[in-house]
């Protein structure tokens, strides 16, 4: 009698050779984690709590020979392989059903080269971790704005942070990256090896492969700075605003740069229930504006928020055309955050939060998507890469013709009729 009930988790794990799993943990340096496991539960959970999916193995390695030998395998046994570094992808990424997770998580060294003043970080670490080594020499690059945040999947999709509009996007501050292709293969990418490569990972999130480290130039901000709020106090362009108004929080004044970095942390807590959407404005108006205040008085939960991004600065500075990431020429970006509680309330914040994103599409001043805040990867890959989109299939093509790494909005590799 056959059994009942398996999850996808347990009915691609039978569907394996007992001795191809067994050859594969032999040389494994970490720890290979399957359905039957007792830690088989913690392995697969991931931030977003409103995710829940069952993989066939997780695969916690340990380092670079051990994401090599997860790859080779997940290519001869036909294995969907999802990449999970901090866990943080609001889409959940960082897992998925019957196939095998790449756990980068135990891989978090960080180490700063000062003479040269750039960090090289593996690809499990966090904002934190990159954040408390650079600001022993009072350095930073830029990053994102939640510390516990993985450095992979933000940088490997844009990174929009505190210093954006200074230093640019995570992914501009990159030097160099080492990456896992589908082949198995261990290749260095920058500027000057693989430069085709290194365009197309900075903005293609992780269609190309699995980054196992990455080099940041870095920037002397800190160990002090003036918070992000001190624009409360610059009288020449708000003075007459607060004439009138009293801010409902006023965080202005001197604090640590980790400080400032891990500040918003409290407020996106594990488990928690999350699904954000983004669209790049424009231009600002009339129109934007009332939408927002209708849709922040019809959110379903008080935890949800809607909030417009200032880009512009630095961000522009580089041309749509110098890699993947093609949205740059957008002065503000509107992200529709639905955060609650409740599991019976999923469709009710859901519907709220794609509806906001789809009334905002019709306004003339709104397109695009950013990968970070991708909702589950509803629309199609094309809304990310603008003009770039073709020559990111060319490069899929190229480096993972077989599309090992098709995890929902990742670009596919052209197919020959």
């Amino acid at each position: 009698m056959g059994s009942v009930n398996k999850t996808l988790g347990e009915e691609s794990f039978a569907m394996l050779s007992s001795e191809d799993v067994a050859s594969l943990a032999a040389d494994f340096a970490g720890e290979i984690v399957r359905p039957v496991d007792p830690g088989y539960d913690d392995a697969r959970e991931i931030w977003n709590g409103m995710i829940d999916r069952y993989p066939a193995l997780v695969a916690r390695c340990s380092g670079v020979a051990d994401v090599v030998a997860a790859v080779n395998f997940a290519r001869e046994q036909g294995l969907e392989v999802a990449v999970r570094g901090g866990g943080h992808n609001v889409a959940g990424t960082a897992v998925n059903d019957g196939g095998i997770v790449v756990d980068l998580s135990e891989m978090t060294a960080v180490r700063v080269d000062r003479e040269a003043e750039t960090v090289r970080a593996e690809g499990g670490a966090t904002l934190g971790d990159v954040d408390r080594e650079t600001q022993l020499f009072g350095l930073a690059t830029a990053l994102g704005a939640v510390s516990q945040t993985g450095i992979a999947g933000l940088t490997l999709n844009g990174g929009y942070g505190h210093c954006s509009r200074e230093y640019g996007l995570a992914l501009d501050n990159l030097v160099s990256v080492d990456v896992v292709t589908a082949d198995g293969r261990v290749r260095t990418a920058s500027r000057e090896r693989n430069a085709d490569l290194f365009w197309g990972l900075r903005g293609g999130g992780g269609a190309l492969g699995i980054v196992t480290s990455f080099e940041y130039e870095l920037h002397e901000v800190g160990p002090e700075v003036d918070a992000l709020f001190t624009w409360f106090r610059a009288d020449e362009v708000f003075g007459s605003l607060l004439e009138g108004v009293t801010p409902l929080v006023d965080l202005s004044g001197e604090m640590a740069y980790v400080d400032l970095q891990s500040m918003l942390d409290e407020d996106y807590p594990d488990g928690l229930r999350y699904y954000w959407k983004a669209i790049y404005l424009e231009e600002l108006d009339d129109a934007i504006v009332d939408l927002m205040l209708e849709y922040n008085e019809s959110a379903p939960s008080e935890l949800s928020t809607l909030d417009l991004w200032h880009l512009d600065g630095a961000v522009a500075d580089v041309p749509r055309d110098e890699t993947a990431f093609w949205h740059r020429d957008k002065s503000h970006m509107l992200t529709v955050e639905a955060n609650w509680e409740d599991p019976d309330a999923d469709d009710a914040n859901l519907e709220w939060a794609r509806e906001a994103i789809t009334e905002t599409e019709t306004l003339s001043v709104a397109s695009g998507r950013y990968g970070n805040f991708p909702g589950l990867y509803e629309e199609p890959a094309r809304a990310r890469y603008g003009d770039n989109y073709d020559r990111m299939v060319d490069l899929k093509t190229e480096y993972d013709p077989e599309n090992l790494f098709r995890l929902p909005g990742n670009v596919e590799p052209r197919v020959d009729d």
